[in-house]
């Protein structure tokens, strides 16, 4: 029987994650929640056992960690997509190839996933990630160039904390 590994970073400059891996890659990160909410997500999601294994995901967490500190400017950690529908995995497979520091509008996304009527469907894609910060749909803004929706964390203010973390938001 496949598993999903999920485990938190404990205390970083932005918040406390939790954090669920497949033996294929990263499938989650979710802000503040307890334990069992988080274990709860999961077993919506999931059909597969579900562990709470510290070890399992200790290099996820360092590299988060690392990002939390600014020491860490690309994450270099194996995603599983598979639970992705196919539009989604192109708008995010392209935000998550945006630079550190960068930024997109949503419409810019659609032009490069072949979509150039789809700014609202990236739009979607990206308010449902389900992988903030190693997928950065924090670095993804509206056609005027301000910031237009993040469901994680406190919202609007944690895209901007993780935009200023990497100097791509000047106040």
């Amino acid at each position: 029987m496949k598993a999903i590994y999920f485990s938190n970073t404990g205390e970083t400059a932005i918040g406390d994650l939790w954090l669920a891996a497949s033996e294929n890659g990263l499938v989650a990160i979710e802000f503040p929640s307890t334990q069992a909410e988080f274990a709860a997500l999961l077993a919506k999601k999931y059909s597969e056992r579900l562990i709470f294994a510290p070890e399992k995901l200790d290099e996820i967490v360092r590299q988060l960690r690392e990002y939390a500190e600014g020491r860490r400017k690309q994450f270099d950690l194996s995603i599983d997509w598979s639970g992705m529908r196919e539009f989604q995995q192109k708008a995010l497979r392209a935000t998550f190839a945006i630079p550190y520091g960068q930024t997109r509008t949503y419409q810019e996304i659609a032009l490069e996933i072949g979509s150039p009527r789809g700014a609202r469907a990236v739009g979607r894609a990206e308010a449902t990630n389900p992988i903030p910060v190693v997928i950065p749909c924090h670095r993804v803004v509206g056609a005027d160039h301000k910031l237009h929706g993040y469901g994680a964390g406190e919202g609007l203010d944690t895209k901007a904390k993780l935009l200023r973390l990497e100097g791509a938001l000047i106040e």
